[in-house]
C-alpha cells in the first residue's frame, strides 16, 4: 500500500487548502480511507473518513461544516477540502486506510489506528 499526501502549506486564518492523497497498491472491495492529523505535543487525531462501499463520510466534531472529504476512484485519489481554517488546525496531516471496515464503523475508524499510513503534509494556519 502506498499513500502519498500533498497540498499542505501556510495559510492565514479563514483561508482554504485542499489536500490530496494518491493511493495505490491495494484492491480491497471494502475499506475506509481518510485523514488523520497530529499537532506538536498532541496526540494523533482522526479528522475525516470515507467508505469505499457507499461513499458515506464522517468527521471529527471540530472540523464538521468546514472540511469536506471526497475521492475520485478513477484517479485513485483522496481529497480533503479545508475551508475556514483556524490556527488550531495546524498539524501534519496524514492519509490512512484500513481494509474490511464497513460504513457503519466510520466514526469508530476515526478513533482507531489504521493499518496503512502515508507520509504527512504540513498545514500551518497563521493568526
Amino acid at each position: 500500500v502506498q499513500l502519498q499526501a500533498s497540498g499542505g502549506g501556510l495559510v492565514q486564518t479563514g483561508g482554504s487548502l485542499r489536500l490530496s492523497c494518491a493511493a495505490s497498491g491495494f484492491n480491497w472491495d471494502t475499506y475506509i480511507i481518510g485523514w488523520f492529523r497530529q499537532a506538536p505535543g498532541k496526540e494523533r487525531e482522526g479528522v475525516a473518513g470515507i467508505s469505499s462501499e457507499d461513499g458515506s463520510t464522517a468527521y471529527v466534531n471540530s472540523v464538521e461544516g468546514r472540511f469536506t472529504i471526497s475521492r475520485d476512484s478513477t484517479k485513485n485519489t483522496l481529497y480533503l477540502q479545508m475551508d475556514s481554517l483556524e490556527p488550531k488546525d495546524t498539524a501534519v496531516y496524514y492519509c490512512a486506510v484500513s481494509p474490511g471496515w464497513s460504513p457503519s464503523l466510520l466514526r469508530l475508524w476515526l478513533l482507531s489506528s489504521p493499518s496503512s499510513w502515508g507520509r504527512g503534509t504540513q498545514v500551518t494556519v497563521s493568526s
